[in-house]
């Protein structure tokens, strides 16, 4: 499945993912609606649309923005792919650790790091 925005729903992608068996769930933008139901019965069906799947790209758009708030990782200055990797597996861990930490803020536990500042 591939979920991308509005800018991509041209006739030519979709016939693209098509091509190579890849579920599309692109919302069609208003003016190709428009287009579309100008034309009448030669418009054509509208293309199918998930809203559901959609909303889980908002997740992984979000997962992206918050690996890039690093400087290091937006910037890509490390000069070996090793050490940029690194720098991805520690962030993801930094992230996944504060999940935990509201995770457990939330089951009105207190974390350690917080016991101590008290």
């Amino acid at each position: 499945m591939r979920a991308t925005s509005k800018a991509y729903s041209s006739r030519a992608i979709r016939a693209h993912l098509r091509g190579r068996r890849i579920v599309a769930v692109i919302p069609e933008p208003a003016d190709q609606q428009g287009h579309r139901k100008r034309r009448g019965t030669r418009g054509g069906r509208p293309p199918a649309f998930d809203r559901v799947d959609y909303r889980g790209r908002n997740v992984v758009e979000r997962g992206f923005c918050e690996v890039k708030q690093w400087r290091g990782l937006a910037t890509r200055y490390d000069k070996l792919a090793l050490t940029y990797r690194g720098g991805v597996a520690l962030k993801a861990i930094v992230t996944w650790l504060r999940t935990l930490e509201v995770i457990s803020e939330r089951g009105r536990r207190v974390c350690c790091r917080r016991q101590a500042a008290i």
